[in-house]
Parts: C-alpha cells; structure tokens; sequence
C-alpha cells in the first residue's frame, strides 16, 4: 500500500478530473443507434486534446480506450461494432495517465426508454457507491466500505460481484489495497490518510455468478440479468473522503435523464 503526497494526490485529481470530462463527452453520444466503437474513438480523441492518453488501451494487452459493456456484461467489454438500442443500459469505464499518474472512473448510461426495475438497480447501485465513500476515512477499514455497499443493494434483493473488486490508484493503475463490494465491518486493511482508492460496485440483478466471454476480456451475469457499475476516485484525508473524480459533467449533460 502506498500512501501519497499532496503533490501526487494533485496529479491524481487531474487524471481524474480528465477521466470525468470525458465521461461527459462521451455522454453526448449515447442514444440509440449509435456503435460502440465510435463512442471509444470520441473518447479517445477527447483524452488526448487534453494532454492525457488512455490508461486502458494496451493494459495488459487491451484494446481500446473505453471499456463498453451493455445490459447484461458487467465490465471489460470491448468496443466494437454492437449499436446501442434503445432500453439498453451501458456501462461506460474510462482510464486516463498523464505525468505519470492514472485516472478511471465509470458511469452506467440508460439509452432511450430504459425499464422502471433497471433505472431502481441503476439508482441503487450509484447510491451503494455514495454510501460506500462516505466510509473512506482514516481509522476506518476496507470492510467498512465493502458492507456499505452489500448491506444497502442487497436489501433490495440484487447481488454482489465477488471475483472483480475496486482498488488503489496512483502511478499504476491498480494499485494495493483492494477494495470488495462485499464484506463486514470492522475487517480488513485500515485505512490511512493520503490513501488514494477507486470504490467502484458492480451489481447485478439477478445472481452473482459471471462468466468470461469468448474474447477473453468481457465478463456477463451467468443469467444474463442486467448489471450496473459506477465509479469514483477517493483519497482519504483527516477531513473527509475528497473525492477526485466527479459526477457532475456527466449529469449537466444528463439534464432531467440523470441517474
């Protein structure tokens, strides 16, 4: 585990300021009708006029700059020429480095008309992570955050991704400690000032059990139910959880569709 700087947190939080503006730009675009592959060219574009390239493409041999994974695929889909229709929900995860420090954040879009039951796992699962980064304070512990966000979505019956989990950030992309959406209170690693963690829930549905598709990247629900992700950026201070990444250009874009 490494704690950082307020120099390197400063560097984080331009990543990820980065990764939400893109985020947002790429917001534009999503309506049914539109492929994947042209939201990744966008976002890809959008990183590098800001100064930034995409953390993703290449990562462990990854392809693409975004991460694009719809209804049923819960993370590392992979852009390509799928078009989004509407009543689809799409995951969108956006990874930036720039001076030698990473960004990654993730949203998931509703295209079009979405079902009243997948907006409730939509909203729930952004308010697991809300409640879950209020818990990243020093002196708490890994286990705090974890049963923030189990606790609250499986109250409404969905379930918990156990196999893909958040993590530290900094100047590699996935850095100690990992942070489950699953576990109890009072467990696990303790957090310290100037950690800087990624909280990201990814929860489904329907069960918990995935499956790895064919392409050797995208990960689904074993029953094809729905899934939702979102993620934030966090560094643990003395005052609070300050969150890096943001929300906020995403949904100005949103307007009255936000989540």
């Amino acid at each position: 585990m490494e704690v950082k700087t307020g120099e390197e947190i400063e560097l984080l939080r331009e990543n990820a300021v980065i990764v939400s503006k893109t985020l947002a730009e790429v917001a534009k675009y999503i309506k049914p009708g539109v492929s994947t592959i042209t939201l990744d060219r966008i976002a890809e574009d959008f990183l590098r006029m800001q100064g930034a390239i995409p953390g993703f493409k290449g990562y462990n041999g990854f392809p693409a700059t975004l991460c694009i994974s719809v209804n049923e695929e819960v993370v590392h889909g992979i852009p390509g020429e799928r078009v989004l229709k509407n009543g689809d929900i799409v995951s969108i995860d956006c990874g930036s480095l720039k001076k030698g420090y990473y960004g990654d954040s993730a949203y998931t879009f509703p295209v079009g008309n979405v079902a009243p039951e997948v907006m409730n796992l939509l909203r729930r699962t952004k308010a697991s992570l809300f409640r879950a980064v209020g818990m990243a304070l020093p002196g708490k512990r890994v286990g705090d955050i974890s049963s923030a966000v189990q606790d609250y979505v499986e109250s409404f019956g969905y379930s918990v991704v156990r196999e893909l989990v958040g993590h530290g950030i900094g100047r590699k992309l996935h850095e100690k400690p990992d942070i489950p959406n699953y576990g109890k209170r009072g467990t696990g690693i303790k957090l310290q000032e100037r950690m800087t963690i990624c909280i990201e829930p990814m929860i489904n549905m329907g069960v918990k059990s995935i499956v790895q598709g064919r392409d050797g990247w995208t990960i689904s629900t074993a029953d094809r139910q729905p899934s939702a992700h979102f993620e934030l950026t966090v560094a643990i201070t003395k005052n609070g959880p300050d969150v890096l990444s943001t929300f906020n250009y995403i949904e100005e874009v949103l307007g009255p569709n936000k989540i």
